[in-house]
């Protein structure tokens, strides 16, 4: 499995526009909040997959591996060759989903890599703190 193709194709994930439906909200107040979580859940997305693809300790197959344990194995990485297909199946709501389903594949590949250096799970969050910043880590790492 390759892993840059992996990487690229979650990265292409990411970037597709939520889709969200104006009239599925009550107020543009209510439409508004909603689209800053969905931007803030890029950010944190993009983040955490950079730090995948700088791990010199995680595979392509590390990445599907976590795909099929983390949020409850929604987000599908299907790889033929150098072609690799994500997708993903909505629990409630794909747009407000699809970018925190790619955050929980990259948190647990990374906690299954940083483990071997840490003793407790306090130490490794206290790492994950340290390294990411106190939002992302209590978000993806608690």
């Amino acid at each position: 499995m390759n892993k840059n193709a992996i990487i690229e194709s979650l990265s292409v994930f990411i970037r597709q526009r939520p889709g969200l439906e104006f009239g599925n909200y009550g107020s543009a107040r209510a439409y508004r909040s909603e689209m800053r979580e969905i931007t803030r859940d890029r950010h944190n997305a993009e983040r955490l997959l950079s730090a995948v693809e700088r791990s010199q300790v995680i595979s392509g197959a590390d990445i599907v591996d976590a795909s099929r344990r983390a949020f409850s194995g929604r987000l599908e990485i299907t790889c033929d060759g150098d072609t690799v297909r994500v997708s993903y199946t909505a629990g409630q709501y794909f747009p407000t989903e699809y970018r925190r389903a790619v955050c929980s594949v990259c948190a647990e590949a990374l906690w299954n890599a940083w483990r071997a250096d840490y003793p407790t799970g306090d130490s490794l969050r206290a790492a994950f703190r340290r390294h990411f910043g106190r939002g992302i880590s209590a978000r993806w790492f608690n």
